[in-house]
């Protein structure tokens, strides 16, 4: 379940509300291009500024419109134990196939409350989850050790790192059992992981281009690694693009230069600028993404 290529979906709004129509669209679009699973309600998807009903919702419509042709991985976490309890219940009764929860932010747990909260949530839904290390979201770094620990839990399926390091990363690989999935949660890194025993990469690119990240990852797993470094080698002008401000600021204003929604994000987060947009759309012109 998870392995390949999985899309971290952005959530389309139109007028302040969700875009159903968009979203289903988008989801059609990931499938159709090849990708392995979908990840709505991330922070790519702005779960921190989604109502409980939209987050619920999102969760919904994903499952529905994928019709198992793909896993669904819904991000459920919280910096409360017990509300990621039961966004996680929400997912599961709603036919999600796994979780994806980030580590508690802002109240900046130890490695004990760290693997006590993942622990928890395991115990108490039953559901396959993924851990989501991102300090520089969370303010706390979910250290190998920890996670080695949390791989032994049966229901605990991998990680998502987003550490930025990759020696932490290749550590955690060599920590843990060898049917524990260590994803990439940065695209420029994808490739770097899937030589150090990485399997795949939850991507925020492949909103936009993902036949080609999830052929990246296809062709490194078949053996052809001079094939993947030359797809990554082309990409990373886009990854540059991508991240050229917060996340999803610039994925949002891509999908909405393509037509695919609208471009509205929330607040505390702002439009793209002018300059960047036109850099943006410079590189997917390039890639023949963008006409």
């Amino acid at each position: 379940m998870l392995q390949g290529t999985l899309t971290a979906l952005i959530t389309p709004f139109r007028n302040g509300e969700l875009d159903e129509t968009a979203l289903r669209g988008l989801i059609e679009r990931q499938i159709e291009a090849g990708v392995n699973g979908l990840v709505p309600c991330g922070s790519t998807g702005e779960s921190a500024t989604l109502s409980y009903d939209e987050h619920h919702r999102v969760i919904e419509i994903t499952f529905d419109a994928a019709a198992g042709r793909v896993p669904v991985i819904a991000g459920t976490g919280s910096n409360s134990t017990r509300e990621a309890i039961d966004f996680t219940l929400h997912a599961k009764n709603a036919g999600a196939d796994g979780a994806l929860l980030l580590s508690p932010y802002y109240n900046k747990p130890t490695q004990e409350g760290i693997y006590q909260h993942y622990a928890s949530v395991a115990a108490e839904t039953g559901l396959p989850l993924v851990i989501y290390n991102i300090p520089g979201r969370t303010a706390s770094n979910i250290l190998p050790e920890t996670i080695g620990r949390l791989a032994r839990i049966e229901n605990i399926i991998g990680v998502k790192e987003s550490s930025g390091d990759l020696d932490q990363i290749a550590h955690v690989v060599a920590l843990c059992p060898a049917d524990f999935s260590v994803v990439s949660g940065d695209d420029a890194l994808t490739l770097p992981l899937l030589s150090v025993g990485g399997k795949g990469v939850i991507s925020t690119s492949s909103n936009i281009a993902p036949s080609e990240v999830a052929e990246l990852v296809r062709r490194f797993a078949a053996g052809d690694a001079s094939g993947a470094r030359e797809i990554h080698h082309r990409l990373l002008p886009l990854f540059d693009a991508l991240f050229c401000e917060t996340n999803p600021i610039p994925v949002k204003a891509a999908a909405a230069a393509l037509g695919w929604c609208d471009g509205e994000i929330r607040l505390p987060l702002t439009p793209i600028t002018e300059a960047n947009l036109e850099r943006l759309k410079v590189v997917m012109k390039d890639l023949g993404i963008l006409q």
